[in-house]
Protein backbone atom coordinates (compact mmCIF):
# COMPACT_ATOMS: atom_id res chain seq x y z
CA UNK A 1 0.00 0.00 0.00
CA UNK A 2 2.85 2.41 0.81
CA UNK A 3 5.37 1.29 -1.78
CA UNK A 4 5.79 4.86 -3.13
CA UNK A 5 7.34 5.82 0.21
CA UNK A 6 10.48 4.08 -0.99
CA UNK A 7 11.30 7.28 -2.88
CA UNK A 8 12.80 10.01 -0.67
CA UNK A 9 11.28 12.80 -2.75
CA UNK A 10 7.80 11.37 -2.44
CA UNK A 11 8.08 10.97 1.35
CA UNK A 12 9.06 14.63 1.71
CA UNK A 13 6.27 15.68 -0.63
CA UNK A 14 3.65 13.57 1.16
CA UNK A 15 4.18 14.99 4.63
CA UNK A 16 4.53 18.56 3.38
CA UNK A 17 1.26 18.14 1.49
CA UNK A 18 -0.61 16.92 4.59
CA UNK A 19 0.26 20.05 6.56
CA UNK A 20 -0.48 22.38 3.67
CA UNK A 21 -3.77 20.66 2.88
CA UNK A 22 -4.96 20.91 6.48
CA UNK A 23 -4.57 24.67 6.23
CA UNK A 24 -6.27 24.66 2.84
CA UNK A 25 -9.32 22.88 4.19
CA UNK A 26 -9.47 25.24 7.17
CA UNK A 27 -9.44 28.19 4.79
CA UNK A 28 -12.05 26.63 2.51
CA UNK A 29 -14.39 26.14 5.47
CA UNK A 30 -13.84 29.71 6.63
CA UNK A 31 -14.35 31.20 3.17
CA UNK A 32 -17.62 29.36 2.61
CA UNK A 33 -18.95 30.31 6.03
CA UNK A 34 -17.91 33.96 5.67
CA UNK A 35 -19.74 34.28 2.35
CA UNK A 36 -22.83 32.45 3.60
CA UNK A 37 -23.24 34.08 7.02
CA UNK A 38 -21.03 37.18 7.36
CA UNK A 39 -21.10 38.80 3.92
CA UNK A 40 -24.65 37.69 3.04
CA UNK A 41 -27.72 36.47 4.90
CA UNK A 42 -27.58 32.73 4.16
CA UNK A 43 -27.36 33.36 0.42
CA UNK A 44 -26.42 30.04 -1.22
CA UNK A 45 -26.45 31.66 -4.68
CA UNK A 46 -23.65 34.04 -3.62
CA UNK A 47 -21.74 31.05 -2.31
CA UNK A 48 -22.19 29.33 -5.67
CA UNK A 49 -20.89 32.44 -7.46
CA UNK A 50 -17.81 32.44 -5.23
CA UNK A 51 -17.13 28.81 -6.06
CA UNK A 52 -17.66 29.52 -9.75
CA UNK A 53 -15.04 32.29 -9.73
CA UNK A 54 -12.61 30.15 -7.76
CA UNK A 55 -12.92 27.09 -9.98
CA UNK A 56 -13.53 28.82 -13.31
CA UNK A 57 -9.93 29.82 -14.20
CA UNK A 58 -8.74 26.20 -14.73
CA UNK A 59 -11.34 25.93 -17.49
CA UNK A 60 -10.57 29.30 -19.07
CA UNK A 61 -6.78 28.91 -18.90
CA UNK A 62 -6.57 25.20 -19.74
CA UNK A 63 -4.72 25.83 -23.02
CA UNK A 64 -1.96 27.71 -21.20
CA UNK A 65 -1.64 25.87 -17.89
CA UNK A 66 -1.13 22.43 -19.41
CA UNK A 67 1.56 23.68 -21.76
CA UNK A 68 3.34 25.43 -18.89
CA UNK A 69 3.27 22.20 -16.84
CA UNK A 70 4.81 20.28 -19.75
CA UNK A 71 7.37 22.87 -20.81
CA UNK A 72 8.81 24.32 -17.59
CA UNK A 73 10.32 22.93 -14.40
CA UNK A 74 7.30 21.75 -12.38
CA UNK A 75 9.09 22.16 -9.06
CA UNK A 76 9.74 25.83 -9.78
CA UNK A 77 6.18 26.33 -10.98
CA UNK A 78 4.93 24.96 -7.67
CA UNK A 79 7.27 27.19 -5.67
CA UNK A 80 5.77 30.22 -7.44
CA UNK A 81 2.13 29.11 -7.14
CA UNK A 82 2.40 28.06 -3.50
CA UNK A 83 4.06 31.36 -2.59
CA UNK A 84 1.35 33.28 -4.45
CA UNK A 85 -1.43 31.40 -2.66
CA UNK A 86 0.24 32.15 0.69
CA UNK A 87 0.33 35.88 -0.05
CA UNK A 88 -3.33 35.87 -1.15
CA UNK A 89 -4.35 34.15 2.09
CA UNK A 90 -2.55 36.78 4.12
CA UNK A 91 -4.29 39.57 2.20
CA UNK A 92 -7.73 38.08 2.88
CA UNK A 93 -6.80 37.63 6.55
CA UNK A 94 -5.88 41.30 6.89
CA UNK A 95 -9.14 42.44 5.28
CA UNK A 96 -11.19 40.19 7.55
CA UNK A 97 -9.35 41.15 10.73
CA UNK A 98 -9.74 44.86 9.92
CA UNK A 99 -13.45 44.35 9.09
CA UNK A 100 -13.24 45.88 5.62
CA UNK A 101 -13.95 42.70 3.63
CA UNK A 102 -16.98 42.89 1.35
CA UNK A 103 -18.65 40.37 -0.93
CA UNK A 104 -17.25 41.97 -4.14
CA UNK A 105 -13.73 41.88 -2.65
CA UNK A 106 -14.15 38.24 -1.66
CA UNK A 107 -15.27 37.45 -5.21
CA UNK A 108 -12.12 39.12 -6.55
CA UNK A 109 -9.91 37.11 -4.22
CA UNK A 110 -11.77 33.92 -5.12
CA UNK A 111 -10.90 34.56 -8.77
CA UNK A 112 -7.25 35.21 -7.83
CA UNK A 113 -7.11 31.95 -5.89
CA UNK A 114 -8.58 30.27 -8.96
CA UNK A 115 -5.91 31.65 -11.31
CA UNK A 116 -3.08 30.53 -9.02
CA UNK A 117 -4.64 27.08 -8.62
CA UNK A 118 -5.14 26.81 -12.39
CA UNK A 119 -1.36 26.76 -12.82
CA UNK A 120 -0.73 24.84 -9.60
CA UNK A 121 -3.06 21.87 -10.17
CA UNK A 122 -1.73 20.33 -13.43
CA UNK A 123 1.89 20.90 -12.39
CA UNK A 124 1.21 19.33 -8.98
CA UNK A 125 -0.61 16.33 -10.44
CA UNK A 126 2.07 15.70 -13.08
CA UNK A 127 4.89 16.24 -10.57
CA UNK A 128 3.74 13.18 -8.63
CA UNK A 129 4.71 11.02 -11.62
CA UNK A 130 8.13 12.72 -11.72
CA UNK A 131 8.96 11.48 -8.22
CA UNK A 132 8.15 7.76 -8.54
CA UNK A 133 8.61 5.04 -11.13
CA UNK A 134 5.78 4.40 -13.58
CA UNK A 135 4.78 1.12 -11.91
CA UNK A 136 4.22 3.05 -8.67
CA UNK A 137 2.47 6.03 -10.27
CA UNK A 138 -1.06 4.78 -9.56
CA UNK A 139 -0.09 4.04 -5.95
CA UNK A 140 1.43 7.52 -5.58
CA UNK A 141 -1.73 9.14 -6.94
CA UNK A 142 -3.87 7.18 -4.48
CA UNK A 143 -1.59 8.06 -1.55
CA UNK A 144 -1.69 11.68 -2.67
CA UNK A 145 -5.47 11.47 -2.45
CA UNK A 146 -5.15 9.86 1.00
CA UNK A 147 -2.96 12.77 2.12
CA UNK A 148 -5.54 15.21 0.80
CA UNK A 149 -8.37 13.46 2.61
CA UNK A 150 -6.45 13.00 5.85
CA UNK A 151 -6.20 16.77 5.81
CA UNK A 152 -9.88 16.98 4.96
CA UNK A 153 -10.64 14.89 8.01
CA UNK A 154 -8.85 17.37 10.28
CA UNK A 155 -9.04 20.75 8.55
CA UNK A 156 -12.79 21.50 8.38
CA UNK A 157 -13.44 20.47 12.00
CA UNK A 158 -10.50 22.51 13.28
CA UNK A 159 -11.46 25.37 10.98
CA UNK A 160 -15.04 25.40 12.23
CA UNK A 161 -13.92 25.46 15.85
CA UNK A 162 -11.36 28.18 15.07
CA UNK A 163 -14.05 30.35 13.44
CA UNK A 164 -16.17 30.13 16.58
CA UNK A 165 -13.26 30.62 19.00
CA UNK A 166 -10.96 33.05 17.15
CA UNK A 167 -12.76 34.41 14.11
CA UNK A 168 -12.49 33.65 10.40
CA UNK A 169 -9.55 36.01 9.80
CA UNK A 170 -7.18 33.94 11.94
CA UNK A 171 -8.09 30.83 9.97
CA UNK A 172 -6.67 32.48 6.85
CA UNK A 173 -3.53 33.41 8.81
CA UNK A 174 -3.12 29.77 9.83
CA UNK A 175 -3.49 28.60 6.24
CA UNK A 176 -0.84 31.07 5.08
CA UNK A 177 1.57 29.60 7.64
CA UNK A 178 0.92 26.01 6.48
CA UNK A 179 2.01 26.87 2.94
CA UNK A 180 5.53 27.04 4.35
CA UNK A 181 5.47 23.25 4.84
CA UNK A 182 4.98 22.65 1.11
CA UNK A 183 7.53 25.30 0.15
CA UNK A 184 10.14 23.71 2.44
CA UNK A 185 9.32 20.25 1.04
CA UNK A 186 9.85 21.52 -2.52
CA UNK A 187 13.20 23.04 -1.53
CA UNK A 188 14.32 19.75 0.08
CA UNK A 189 13.49 17.61 -2.95
CA UNK A 190 16.53 16.03 -4.60
CA UNK A 191 16.26 17.19 -8.18
CA UNK A 192 18.82 14.64 -9.39
CA UNK A 193 16.46 11.82 -8.35
CA UNK A 194 13.50 13.13 -10.35
CA UNK A 195 12.63 11.02 -13.37
CA UNK A 196 13.68 12.46 -16.73
CA UNK A 197 10.78 13.99 -18.57
CA UNK A 198 10.23 13.04 -22.22
CA UNK A 199 9.92 15.98 -24.55
CA UNK A 200 7.18 16.37 -27.11
CA UNK A 201 8.76 17.58 -30.35
CA UNK A 202 5.44 18.51 -31.92
CA UNK A 203 4.19 22.05 -31.74
CA UNK A 204 0.87 22.90 -30.19
CA UNK A 205 -0.62 23.06 -26.74
CA UNK A 206 -4.29 22.55 -26.06
CA UNK A 207 -5.04 21.29 -29.58
CA UNK A 208 -2.52 18.45 -29.26
CA UNK A 209 -3.99 17.42 -25.90
CA UNK A 210 -7.55 17.60 -27.24
CA UNK A 211 -6.66 15.48 -30.27
CA UNK A 212 -5.03 12.92 -28.05
CA UNK A 213 -8.05 12.68 -25.72
CA UNK A 214 -10.42 12.56 -28.69
CA UNK A 215 -8.48 9.60 -30.08
CA UNK A 216 -9.02 7.70 -26.81
CA UNK A 217 -12.69 6.69 -26.31
CA UNK A 218 -11.88 5.45 -22.80
CA UNK A 219 -10.56 8.87 -21.77
CA UNK A 220 -13.58 10.57 -23.32
CA UNK A 221 -15.88 8.41 -21.19
CA UNK A 222 -13.84 9.14 -18.05
CA UNK A 223 -13.95 12.89 -18.72
CA UNK A 224 -17.71 12.91 -19.29
CA UNK A 225 -18.44 10.93 -16.14
CA UNK A 226 -16.20 13.13 -14.01
CA UNK A 227 -17.71 16.28 -15.51
CA UNK A 228 -21.28 15.27 -14.66
CA UNK A 229 -20.52 14.51 -11.04
CA UNK A 230 -18.12 17.45 -10.71
CA UNK A 231 -20.71 19.90 -12.01
CA UNK A 232 -23.82 18.73 -10.18
CA UNK A 233 -22.75 16.34 -7.42
CA UNK A 234 -19.56 17.69 -5.86
CA UNK A 235 -20.90 20.99 -4.56
CA UNK A 236 -20.32 19.82 -0.99
CA UNK A 237 -19.73 23.29 0.53
CA UNK A 238 -23.21 24.33 -0.62
CA UNK A 239 -24.85 21.05 0.39
CA UNK A 240 -23.19 20.71 3.81
CA UNK A 241 -23.48 24.36 4.86
CA UNK A 242 -27.14 24.70 3.90
CA UNK A 243 -27.99 21.36 5.52
CA UNK A 244 -26.16 22.50 8.67
CA UNK A 245 -28.35 25.59 8.74
CA UNK A 246 -31.44 23.47 8.16
CA UNK A 247 -30.50 21.41 11.22
CA UNK A 248 -29.88 24.68 13.15
CA UNK A 249 -26.11 24.21 13.44
CA UNK A 250 -23.34 26.83 13.36
CA UNK A 251 -19.87 26.88 11.79
CA UNK A 252 -18.62 24.06 14.01
CA UNK A 253 -21.53 21.87 12.85
CA UNK A 254 -20.66 22.61 9.24
CA UNK A 255 -17.01 21.76 9.89
CA UNK A 256 -17.96 18.45 11.48
CA UNK A 257 -20.00 17.49 8.41
CA UNK A 258 -17.00 18.18 6.17
CA UNK A 259 -14.78 16.06 8.40
CA UNK A 260 -17.29 13.20 8.48
CA UNK A 261 -17.33 13.31 4.69
CA UNK A 262 -13.55 12.92 4.83
CA UNK A 263 -13.79 9.68 6.84
CA UNK A 264 -15.27 7.94 3.84
CA UNK A 265 -12.93 9.85 1.50
CA UNK A 266 -9.84 8.66 3.36
CA UNK A 267 -11.08 5.07 3.35
CA UNK A 268 -11.67 5.23 -0.39
CA UNK A 269 -8.21 6.67 -1.02
CA UNK A 270 -6.44 4.01 1.06
CA UNK A 271 -8.32 1.20 -0.68
CA UNK A 272 -7.41 2.73 -4.04
CA UNK A 273 -3.75 2.63 -3.00
CA UNK A 274 -4.01 -1.16 -2.64
CA UNK A 275 -5.09 -1.67 -6.25
CA UNK A 276 -2.41 -2.48 -8.77
CA UNK A 277 -3.94 -0.25 -11.43
CA UNK A 278 -6.83 2.11 -12.07
CA UNK A 279 -9.76 0.65 -14.00
CA UNK A 280 -12.73 2.26 -15.70
CA UNK A 281 -15.15 -0.26 -14.22
CA UNK A 282 -14.21 0.87 -10.69
CA UNK A 283 -14.92 4.45 -11.74
CA UNK A 284 -18.31 3.38 -13.11
CA UNK A 285 -19.33 1.53 -9.95
CA UNK A 286 -18.16 4.43 -7.76
CA UNK A 287 -20.28 6.85 -9.80
CA UNK A 288 -23.33 4.66 -9.26
CA UNK A 289 -22.57 4.39 -5.55
CA UNK A 290 -22.25 8.16 -5.34
CA UNK A 291 -25.66 8.62 -6.93
CA UNK A 292 -27.37 6.18 -4.59
CA UNK A 293 -25.64 7.51 -1.45
CA UNK A 294 -26.46 11.12 -2.36
CA UNK A 295 -30.14 10.38 -2.94
CA UNK A 296 -30.34 8.58 0.40
CA UNK A 297 -28.56 11.43 2.22
CA UNK A 298 -31.11 13.91 0.86
CA UNK A 299 -33.87 12.06 2.73
CA UNK A 300 -32.22 11.91 6.16
CA UNK A 301 -34.40 13.47 8.88
CA UNK A 302 -31.72 14.31 11.48
CA UNK A 303 -28.26 15.84 11.59
CA UNK A 304 -26.64 12.62 12.82
CA UNK A 305 -28.34 10.47 10.18
CA UNK A 306 -27.27 12.88 7.46
CA UNK A 307 -23.70 12.84 8.77
CA UNK A 308 -23.60 9.03 8.67
CA UNK A 309 -24.66 8.92 5.03
CA UNK A 310 -21.90 11.40 4.17
CA UNK A 311 -19.35 8.69 4.98
CA UNK A 312 -20.63 6.69 2.00
CA UNK A 313 -20.84 9.79 -0.18
CA UNK A 314 -17.21 10.60 0.60
CA UNK A 315 -16.08 7.04 0.01
CA UNK A 316 -17.65 6.81 -3.44
CA UNK A 317 -16.51 10.31 -4.42
CA UNK A 318 -12.84 9.74 -3.68
CA UNK A 319 -12.88 6.24 -5.13
CA UNK A 320 -14.17 7.77 -8.34
CA UNK A 321 -11.76 10.73 -8.44
CA UNK A 322 -8.69 8.73 -7.42
CA UNK A 323 -9.43 6.07 -10.01
CA UNK A 324 -10.03 8.65 -12.74
CA UNK A 325 -6.85 10.57 -11.85
CA UNK A 326 -4.74 7.43 -11.71
CA UNK A 327 -6.17 6.15 -14.98
CA UNK A 328 -5.42 9.41 -16.79
CA UNK A 329 -1.89 9.63 -15.40
CA UNK A 330 -0.85 6.05 -16.03
CA UNK A 331 -2.35 5.64 -19.49
CA UNK A 332 -1.35 8.94 -21.08
CA UNK A 333 1.65 9.53 -23.32
CA UNK A 334 4.29 10.92 -20.88
CA UNK A 335 5.20 13.73 -23.30
CA UNK A 336 1.58 14.95 -23.17
CA UNK A 337 0.80 14.18 -19.54
CA UNK A 338 0.79 17.82 -18.41
CA UNK A 339 -1.60 18.90 -21.15
CA UNK A 340 -3.95 15.96 -20.66
CA UNK A 341 -3.93 16.48 -16.89
CA UNK A 342 -4.67 20.17 -17.43
CA UNK A 343 -7.70 19.12 -19.46
CA UNK A 344 -8.68 16.67 -16.73
CA UNK A 345 -8.33 19.32 -14.01
CA UNK A 346 -10.31 21.73 -16.17
CA UNK A 347 -13.08 19.15 -16.31
CA UNK A 348 -12.97 18.48 -12.56
CA UNK A 349 -12.55 22.07 -11.37
CA UNK A 350 -14.08 23.83 -14.35
CA UNK A 351 -17.33 21.94 -13.95
CA UNK A 352 -17.94 23.84 -10.72
CA UNK A 353 -18.64 27.24 -12.39
CA UNK A 354 -21.43 25.52 -14.29
CA UNK A 355 -22.89 23.45 -11.49
CA UNK A 356 -22.28 25.51 -8.34
CA UNK A 357 -24.54 28.47 -9.27
CA UNK A 358 -27.24 26.02 -10.33
CA UNK A 359 -26.88 24.09 -7.06
CA UNK A 360 -26.99 27.34 -5.08
CA UNK A 361 -30.12 28.50 -6.90
CA UNK A 362 -31.84 25.14 -6.41
CA UNK A 363 -30.94 25.20 -2.71
CA UNK A 364 -32.39 28.71 -2.34
CA UNK A 365 -35.52 28.02 -4.37
CA UNK A 366 -36.37 24.44 -3.42
CA UNK A 367 -34.18 23.64 -0.42
CA UNK A 368 -30.84 21.86 0.01
CA UNK A 369 -32.39 18.40 -0.25
CA UNK A 370 -33.49 19.11 -3.81
CA UNK A 371 -29.99 20.32 -4.72
CA UNK A 372 -28.45 17.14 -3.30
CA UNK A 373 -30.96 15.02 -5.25
CA UNK A 374 -29.88 16.71 -8.50
CA UNK A 375 -26.30 15.69 -7.72
CA UNK A 376 -27.38 12.13 -7.00
CA UNK A 377 -29.21 11.95 -10.32
CA UNK A 378 -26.03 13.12 -12.07
CA UNK A 379 -24.17 10.21 -10.46
CA UNK A 380 -26.67 7.71 -11.81
CA UNK A 381 -26.42 9.24 -15.29
CA UNK A 382 -22.63 8.95 -15.12
CA UNK A 383 -22.97 5.29 -14.14
CA UNK A 384 -25.30 4.69 -17.09
CA UNK A 385 -22.80 6.29 -19.48
CA UNK A 386 -19.97 4.10 -18.18
CA UNK A 387 -22.09 0.96 -18.36
CA UNK A 388 -23.31 1.84 -21.83
CA UNK A 389 -19.75 2.35 -23.08
CA UNK A 390 -18.65 -0.99 -21.67
CA UNK A 391 -21.47 -2.80 -23.45
CA UNK A 392 -20.96 -0.86 -26.67
CA UNK A 393 -17.22 -1.57 -26.66
CA UNK A 394 -17.93 -5.29 -26.41
CA UNK A 395 -16.25 -5.78 -23.04
CA UNK A 396 -19.44 -6.84 -21.26
CA UNK A 397 -21.07 -9.91 -22.74
CA UNK A 398 -22.92 -13.08 -21.80
CA UNK A 399 -20.76 -15.93 -20.60
CA UNK A 400 -20.58 -18.82 -23.02
CA UNK A 401 -20.81 -21.44 -20.27
CA UNK A 402 -23.73 -19.82 -18.41
CA UNK A 403 -26.81 -18.36 -20.05
CA UNK A 404 -27.75 -15.92 -17.29
CA UNK A 405 -24.29 -14.74 -16.22
CA UNK A 406 -22.20 -11.92 -17.64
CA UNK A 407 -18.46 -11.67 -18.20
CA UNK A 408 -16.30 -8.55 -18.34
CA UNK A 409 -13.20 -8.78 -20.49
CA UNK A 410 -10.06 -7.02 -19.32
CA UNK A 411 -8.32 -5.50 -22.29
CA UNK A 412 -4.63 -5.05 -21.77
CA UNK A 413 -2.71 -2.95 -24.29
CA UNK A 414 -0.07 -4.90 -26.12
CA UNK A 415 3.25 -3.70 -27.45
CA UNK A 416 4.50 -5.75 -30.36
CA UNK A 417 8.27 -5.76 -30.77
CA UNK A 418 9.61 -7.05 -34.04
CA UNK A 419 12.60 -9.26 -33.38
CA UNK A 420 15.88 -8.88 -35.17
CA UNK A 421 15.17 -12.11 -36.96
CA UNK A 422 12.33 -12.25 -39.38
CA UNK A 423 9.04 -13.05 -37.73
CA UNK A 424 5.46 -12.78 -38.79
CA UNK A 425 3.25 -10.95 -36.31
CA UNK A 426 -0.53 -10.91 -36.83
CA UNK A 427 -2.26 -7.55 -36.59
CA UNK A 428 -3.55 -6.67 -33.13
CA UNK A 429 -6.34 -4.24 -32.43
CA UNK A 430 -8.00 -2.85 -29.37
CA UNK A 431 -11.31 -1.10 -29.02
CA UNK A 432 -10.15 1.39 -26.45
CA UNK A 433 -6.39 1.67 -26.21
CA UNK A 434 -3.75 2.66 -28.74
CA UNK A 435 -1.43 -0.13 -29.92
CA UNK A 436 2.18 0.60 -30.74
CA UNK A 437 4.53 -1.49 -32.79
CA UNK A 438 8.19 -0.70 -32.16
CA UNK A 439 10.84 -1.45 -34.68
CA UNK A 440 13.47 -3.76 -33.31
CA UNK A 441 15.61 -3.77 -36.43
CA UNK A 442 14.80 -2.69 -39.95
CA UNK A 443 11.06 -2.52 -39.35
CA UNK A 444 9.12 0.72 -39.12
CA UNK A 445 7.17 1.76 -35.98
CA UNK A 446 3.42 1.76 -36.38
CA UNK A 447 1.16 3.58 -33.96
CA UNK A 448 -2.54 3.23 -33.35
CA UNK A 449 -2.72 6.41 -31.27
CA UNK A 450 -3.01 9.98 -32.44
CA UNK A 451 0.37 10.92 -31.03
CA UNK A 452 2.49 7.96 -31.88
CA UNK A 453 2.37 6.34 -28.46
CA UNK A 454 -0.20 4.76 -26.24
CA UNK A 455 -0.70 3.67 -22.65
CA UNK A 456 1.72 1.16 -21.25
CA UNK A 457 -0.50 -0.69 -18.81
CA UNK A 458 -4.23 -0.17 -18.67
CA UNK A 459 -7.42 -2.11 -18.62
CA UNK A 460 -11.01 -1.35 -18.00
Amino acid sequence: MFRSFGAFNYRIWFFGAIISNIGGWMQSTAQDWVVLTELTHNDATAMGATMALQFGPPLVLVGLTGRVADRFDRRRILLVTQSTLMVLALCVAVLLLTHVMTLPLMLVFAACFGVANAFDAPARQAFVSDMVSMENASNAVALNSASFNMARLIGPAVGGLAIVALGSGWVFVTNAATFLAMIVALLLIRTRELLPRPKNPRAGGLIVGLRYVRSRPDLMVVFVMVFLIGAFGMNFPIFASTMALEFHKQADGYGVLSSVLAIGSLTGALLAARRDRARVRVLMLAAGGFGVASLISAQMPTYVAYAITLVFVGFSTVTMLTTANGYVQTTTDPALRGRVLALYMAVVMGATPIGAPIAGWVADAFGPRAAISVGGAAGLVAFAIGAGWMMYSGRLHRREDARFLLALDETRPLRVVEAMQRAVTPPITSATTPIRTEAGGSGRPVSGGANGSGPEDTDA
